[in-house]
C-alpha cells in the first residue's frame, strides 16, 4: 500500500512533513484530515497499529480541545468514546498521520520519518 498522509494544509507541522516526502521523493497520498477526517473504524486500526495510547491521538494544542475542555474529560472516558470523539472532528486529531497501512506515525519527528518511511 501507497503511504497515506491525514494532514490540514495550514498546519505548519504537515507542511514540514510533506517537504519532507518531497525531498526524499516519497510519494505520499494526501487525504484532509477535516475535509475527510479517519472514520471511528479507521482510527481504532491507527491506533493499534501504532501501538500508541489513543490519548497520542489527541492535538492536545488545539484550540477545540482546550474550548471542550478534554484535558481533565479524557481521563473518565472509555477508549470507545475517545474514538467517537476523534472521529466527529478532524481538528481534534494530532497530524499528521501517516500509514502504509502496517505502520503508523504521529506527528512529524524528522529522525522517526526517516526510520520509517525512506
Amino acid at each position: 500500500m501507497a503511504l497515506v498522509m491525514y494532514w490540514y494544509p495550514k498546519c505548519g507541522t504537515c507542511r514540514k512533513a510533506k517537504k519532507f516526502f518531497e525531498e526524499h521523493g516519497v510519494a505520499v497520498t494526501e487525504k484532509h484530515i477535516v475535509e475527510t477526517p479517519p472514520s471511528k473504524a479507521e482510527l481504532a486500526d491507527l491506533v493499534k497499529k501504532s501501538g500508541l495510547p489513543i490519548q497520542k491521538f489527541f492535538n492536545t494544542s488545539g484550540q477545540k480541545y482546550r474550548e471542550l475542555g478534554l484535558s481533565k474529560k479524557l481521563k473518565e472516558m472509555s477508549d470507545d468514546e475517545k474514538l467517537d470523539l476523534l472521529a466527529s472532528d478532524g481538528m481534534l486529531i494530532k497530524r499528521p498521520i501517516v500509514t502504509d497501512g502496517e505502520k503508523v506515525t504521529v506527528g512529524f519527528k524528522e529522525e522517526q520519518f526517516k526510520e520509517m518511511w525512506v
